[in-house]
């Protein structure tokens, strides 16, 4: 988020596997309950929380299909402000534009390329503004981060079962 947009988070991506059978839209059950488990009421678009966690991408799948995610993808900042999507659209729409996505993800899964845009995670971090990424603080060993109400957040990525190689993540 930009500066001064709220307090101080910790981000992080991981990668999972998806277990045979497993739908996009059941992992992203399982997200919503942890969510809930740790206390998150989801009142209002992007409003302050106390965990969030997304779903970025599984492997290549754009869902619901190309045509959907070009319209999140497109839409004027204000109105995503205002509007949330009925359904899952993956990869996530604003993915490429998020430092604090680009920057852990970077880390795990540099070659996962976005199955729209056609960009691997490392061009993708490499295209976003300096003071953007600059702005991203690793966490070292020795650091206290957990103090206050600094909020967690887990953007990760999970390959999709025989989906292919690259992130479906979670967090964000």
């Amino acid at each position: 988020m930009p500066a001064g947009a709220g307090p101080d988070y910790v981000n992080a991506c991981v990668t999972v596997q998806l277990a045979a059978g497993e739908t996009p839209d059941a992992l992203l059950a399982q997200l919503h309950a942890v969510e809930a488990w740790c206390g998150r009421e989801r009142r209002d678009r992007w409003g302050s929380r106390t965990v969030d966690l997304d779903l970025l991408a599984i492997g290549d799948q754009v869902l619901p299909d190309e045509a959907a995610f070009q319209t999140w993808h497109d839409l004027p900042f204000a109105a995503q402000m205002r509007q949330t999507p009925d359904r899952l659209i993956l990869p996530h729409p604003r993915l490429q534009d998020r430092a604090f996505v680009l920057v852990p993800l970077n880390e795990i899964a540099p070659d996962w390329r976005h199955p729209v845009l056609g960009l691997s995670v490392a061009q993708m971090c490499a295209a976003l503004p300096h003071a953007d990424r600059d702005a991203i603080a690793a966490i070292g060993a020795g650091d206290s981060q957990a103090d206050g109400e600094a909020e967690s957040e887990a953007d990760g990525a999970a390959d999709g079962a025989g989906g292919g190689e690259g992130p479906g993540c979670i967090g964000g």
